[in-house]
């Protein structure tokens, strides 16, 4: 009797423990994207926003589709750095649920969109603009713990910087950095601003595609030059995009192009387990692209960069040159 006692009794631990470890994986909780080898310029796209206007003829939802089917079409997952404050309505809750469901991580852009730049917004109006959004996306299964500053402002000095780093630590976020940072958003506003003027059928569309394309390439190539000189390697970048018009009708051009230059796609979730994204530039150094940050940290480029990094003053005289 001992000995078959003695047989059953590690039969039954063994069920048992068996039983528990289903039970364990029975558990959905996020898998951690492994960090990805890059032998190559590599980029990823991430977009900021979440609009849910109809646009220039264009309605709300058929522009919305176009994203994702450009990024379906390529088999890509981005994170979408949302607002918060039109996120809680039908439209908004319907986008939400739009990127959710096709596999798109869903991320913190602030509640109302501020500066934090300037001296009214301080760390208690961070705190509170975080909190607000995250109640918003964090019921989503594709919610991440990823914080993007709007305007890529992060405060004008140090001790601002430091207790808006404490308000992320606290609540258990990242920075949601930018590694290639462009003017798309300007592009977008002078294309809907000429089919207002002119109707959709007489704008040329396609010049307006060229320049985005152009430009957006040559910022990447930009970046990636610097990024490798900091870096010593390539990076998965994350490329800074606006959930707008142009990103609708262009973003599968864009693609395209990056891989006829000799670029690899990837998804944005797994270019963020890159260890480029916990070099964490010295307070006095925060804002804009990390690239751009960890250059001027370094004091090697003070006579190249440029501030803004980016903005519409450098492109306004191409685009007027060009009629667009």
């Amino acid at each position: 009797m001992k000995r078959i006692i003695g047989l059953i009794l590690p039969l039954l631990m063994l069920f048992l423990g068996c039983k528990d470890s289903k039970t364990d994986k029975s558990k959905k909780e996020p898998e951690k994207p492994e960090r990805i080898t890059v032998t190559k310029p590599t980029v990823s796209f991430t977009f900021d926003d979440g609009n849910t206007s109809d646009l220039v003829g264009f309605p709300f939802e058929e522009w919305n589709q176009m994203i994702l089917a450009h990024l379906e079409k390529e088999n890509l997952k981005a994170v979408f750095f949302v607002t918060g404050n039109n996120k809680s309505d039908e439209k908004g809750q319907f986008l939400l649920n739009s990127w959710n469901d096709r596999g798109h991580r869903i991320a913190n852009h602030s509640f109302s969109h501020p500066n934090f730049n300037s001296e009214k917004n301080s760390s208690l109006v961070f705190e509170r603009e975080l909190k607000k959004t995250d109640a918003v996306i964090s019921k989503f299964s594709n919610s991440i713990k990823l914080f993007r500053f709007p305007y890529l402002k992060e405060g004008r000095n140090t001790a601002k910087v430091d207790s808006i780093r404490n308000v992320l630590a606290n609540y258990e976020y990242r920075n949601g950095y930018v590694t290639i940072d462009a003017s798309d958003w300007y592009i977008d506003q002078r294309l809907k601003k000429r089919i207002k003027e002119i109707g959709l059928e007489r704008t040329e569309i396609e010049k307006f595609r060229d320049f985005y394309v152009e430009h957006l390439l040559e910022r990447a190539n930009y970046y990636e030059k610097l990024s490798y000189e900091i870096n010593g390697r390539h990076i998965p970048h994350t490329l800074l995009l606006h959930h707008n018009l142009s990103s609708a009708l262009f973003l599968g051009d864009l693609i395209k192009t990056f891989k006829e230059k000799g670029w690899a796609v990837t998804n944005a979730d797994e270019a963020y387990e890159d260890p480029v994204f916990e070099k964490i530039p010295k307070s006095d150094f925060a804002g804009e692209s990390i690239i751009y940050a960890l250059a001027k940290q370094s004091g090697e480029y003070d006579l190249t960069l440029r501030y803004p990094a980016e903005d519409s003053r450098y492109e306004k005289g191409k685009m007027d040159q060009l009629g667009l």
